[in-house]
């Protein structure tokens, strides 16, 4: 569970988090929109209602396989009436319900909700403050993105710019010696998976064999850390390839 981030609607700060690549919401923080003081128990309010009881329900029954559809029959018959009264906690451990989330700590806890749901919430206490709300929760996912696609285009320079002087030291040094027995492709290919082996314990095929059902190859997937180490050993190796130093000689070094 990532650490809470916040966003800034109509002067409120609003906490959320991402949880398996899903984005949940302070259902307390959007609450201080009505009652700064007593948050939680406008969330409770929010909960007493029948069509909430429905909507949460049909929501868990979408998105988790584990809810616990008896427990939920009875929450279901008794909403709305007046003395039903349920809270995002008791309602977690009856159910299992994965929709909210109830967090301790004094500065980052309260009762957190998969976006679906904090909208939902967020309709009853202000339709328009949904619609600011949801304006900076865009800003901040156009944000997010844009961090992303700048942090893969520094990784693939760095790693094209010592992919060349790896490739020259191969073209120089190896392929003139092989140039009868192994196509030139063949030998980059080894060469490159030597330094796969040297950094991820795994050559390319392996790891394609893994994990079939993603695109690219493994240094798509590898952190900024790791495209720097690798960056390095290209350096390295293309010094040791000029030495005419063998592969598992190689290879032991680069370890």
């Amino acid at each position: 569970m990532q650490k809470n981030k916040k966003i800034e609607v109509k002067g409120l700060g609003i906490s959320l988090f991402q949880k398996n690549n899903d984005d949940y919401i302070s259902l307390t923080d959007i609450a201080r929109y009505k009652n700064q003081f007593e948050p939680k128990d406008i969330v409770k309010n929010w909960m007493r209602s029948k069509s909430t009881i429905e909507f949460l329900g049909l929501w868990e029954k979408l998105n988790n396989p584990v809810f616990k559809g008896v427990e939920f029959d009875p929450f279901k018959n008794e909403a709305g009436s007046n003395s039903f009264v349920l809270s995002p906690q008791r309602w977690i451990e009856k159910t299992g319900a994965i929709g909210l989330i109830s967090k301790s700590g004094r500065y980052s806890g309260g009762t957190f909700a998969h976006k679906d749901i904090a909208f939902e919430f967020t309709s009853w206490i202000s339709p328009e403050f949904k619609l600011y709300l949801i304006k900076e929760f865009q800003r901040l996912k156009e944000a997010e993105n844009q961090k992303s696609s700048l942090s893969w285009d520094v990784k693939r320079e760095l790693a094209k710019v010592n992919y060349k002087i790896h490739t020259d030291a191969i073209k120089q040094n190896l392929i003139p010696l092989k140039i009868d027995r192994i196509p030139d492709k063949f030998v980059y290919a080894s060469e490159g998976d030597l330094l796969n082996q040297a950094l991820f314990n795994v050559t390319a095929k392996e790891w394609r064999k893994q994990n079939p059902k993603k695109e690219g190859n493994i240094r798509d997937y590898s952190t900024i850390e790791q495209l720097v180490v690798l960056s390095n050993l290209e350096s390295l190796n293309a010094e040791l390839i000029k030495q005419g130093i063998e592969p598992k000689q190689r290879l032991l070094k680069l370890n």
